[in-house]
């Protein structure tokens, strides 16, 4: 068996490799490289990363974006998400947009990974999942950046707000809110918990 059938032993359909990963299985990593790549083997998705496609009965898989985002920051402390999400949320968002949005701890800027484009924002915190009390926040966080009517979408986002006063939504805001939105979102609790009588001395 040659070298490039060796390599190959160890590659599985579906998997994200960097370069690096490559290297303790092969001494011509970059010969192999160009090899597996002219026979199909591999396709590149960027500057030193590579697909192994996986097979289904209607051709190839695409790479999980996950797996993708995960290797090319050599981390899997990040957060995978997009303003599409927002129009789930029944506030009036109905845009779609072509960006996957990736809060991390290590890179910023636009890149794109296997013909797609994902906006990576360092940010210093968010969760390990996505919830709903996150997107509202979220949403309140980047509105600046939405083609939609920002007037009707805030009201729509402060009626839904009021109508939920919960633990995991205020967690939600001190933990993931700008300031901006901060002050807003606890300017609309604030109100929503006055007693009744008592709003107008709010402004007073």
């Amino acid at each position: 068996m040659n070298a490039l059938e060796e390599l190959k032993k160890h590659l599985r359909p579906g998997k994200v490799y960097r370069r690096a990963d490559l290297e303790p299985w092969s001494t011509a990593v970059d010969r192999h490289l160009k090899d597996l790549i002219d026979e199909g083997t591999l396709q590149k998705m960027s500057q030193g990363l590579y697909y192994y496609p996986a097979k289904a009965s209607f051709g190839e898989v695409p790479p999980d974006e996950e797996r993708l985002v995960a290797a090319f920051l050599k981390s899997e402390d990040f957060l995978l998400t997009s303003p599409n999400l927002y129009n789930s949320l029944g506030v009036g968002t109905t845009q779609l947009y072509n960006t996957c949005v990736v809060y991390n701890h290590k890179r910023h800027g636009r890149f794109e990974l296997g013909g797609k484009m994902f906006d990576f924002r360092l940010k210093h915190k968010f969760p390990k999942e996505l919830s709903e009390e996150f997107l509202l926040v979220d949403l309140l966080n980047n509105l600046n950046q939405l083609a939609e009517d920002k007037a009707s979408v805030l009201n729509n986002v402060k009626v839904k707000v009021l109508g939920r006063l919960e633990t995991g939504l205020k967690r939600a805001v001190n933990a993931y809110a700008g300031e901006r939105t901060k002050s807003l979102l606890n300017g609309w609790i604030s109100e929503a918990l006055l007693p009744v009588g008592m709003e107008g001395l709010a402004h007073a």
